[in-house]
């Protein structure tokens, strides 16, 4: 992580940083504030940056998600590549079946690893679910997450 947050810090302005990175998966929002707020950005701006970079790959996976995966099924070494994220996105559908939207938004809420935005996005592509309010689950979910990731990183940040 430190080489990744050198890269970004030498290349880009610390802005656009950590909006680059909000966007990655696995990082997201998650890793981003606890990164823009190290790096001196100011709370509401850390956030305001985090929650957008985090939110759009939503857009593009939600609704693109299940033509990309048809166009590369037909290749083998992608066919085994979506098969094996496939399974493990499905290995966390328990909640969303049983609550729906407001069990996709709980799950991408939660910050913990493997629980954010993209898979939270893919998973509703996989449930079948309609593709707005998908959106807005995820979105809100990622909202959610911001607030208290925010809270306990800048809680964290005040002890030092």
């Amino acid at each position: 992580m430190d080489f990744i947050i050198e890269f970004f810090k030498t290349n880009f302005t610390k802005e656009v940083a950590v909006f680059i990175l909000a966007m990655l998966p696995i990082i997201e929002l998650r890793g981003a504030i606890p990164v823009g707020l190290s790096l001196g950005i100011p709370y509401k701006e850390t956030f305001l940056i985090s929650f957008i970079g985090s939110s759009l790959p939503a857009i593009p996976i939600i609704f693109l998600i299940g033509f990309v995966f048809k166009l590369l099924r037909h290749i083998g070494f992608f066919d085994r590549l979506i098969t094996k994220i496939s399974e493990k996105t499905l290995s966390k559908k328990e909640q969303i079946d049983k609550y729906g939207y407001i069990g996709l938004w709980l799950f991408v809420a939660i910050p913990l690893p493997g629980t954010g935005i993209w898979t939270g996005s893919l998973l509703s592509h996989l449930l079948g679910m309609k593709k707005i309010p998908s959106l807005i689950a995820v979105v809100l979910g990622n909202l959610t997450a911001g607030f208290i990731v925010s809270a306990i990183s800048g809680g964290i940040m005040l002890l030092f």
